[in-house]
């Protein structure tokens, strides 16, 4: 279970580590391992993991789930000065969920060179858009490539 560092600061390490646990429910599941947690002053508002299969809904991705949850919990659609931890670069759409709800920072663990549209991609940086995520990448990128490399290793064999 994750902890707080020694001095009592909640890390993105730690909050990281709460989106490898919900990454880990997904893989239980048989579901892709992706976990977010959605944090607002120093209190998660919000967590999910992927579940596209299990819900049947292409839109399932742990970034939206944490976000919906999140909504619902605030009672707002607007999710400013949030953080979204997640252990995977988000896809195009979840991108433009975050955008959308104007979630103040992004942090992500693993880089998606497929489909990733913060960093591989480079979608979230487009001039045009009405709201900046702020971005880190790497957090725990280690642990969260680790889960998903293993995941699809598991499912080759």
């Amino acid at each position: 279970m994750p902890s707080a560092s020694a001095d009592g600061r909640v890390t993105d390490e730690y909050w990281m580590d709460l989106a490898l646990v919900q990454a880990a429910r997904a893989a239980a599941l048989g579901e892709v391992p992706v976990g977010a947690v959605l944090v607002r002053d120093a209190e998660p508002i919000g967590v999910g993991y992927n579940r596209p299969i299990l819900n049947h809904d292409p839109t399932a991705h742990a970034e939206v789930i944490a976000l919906r949850a999140a909504a619902l919990t605030v009672g707002n659609y607007r999710l400013p000065n949030t953080t979204l931890y997640v252990t995977l670069e988000p896809c195009m759409m979840c991108a433009g969920a975050l955008i959308h709800a104007r979630v103040g920072r992004l942090v992500f663990g693993a880089t998606e060179p497929k489909a990733g549209a913060v960093i591989s991609h480079k979608w979230m940086a487009q001039p045009g858009l009405n709201h900046k995520v702020m971005v880190s990448d790497g957090i725990r990128k280690e642990e969260c490539s680790a889960l998903l490399s293993d995941f699809f290793a598991a499912r080759r064999h």
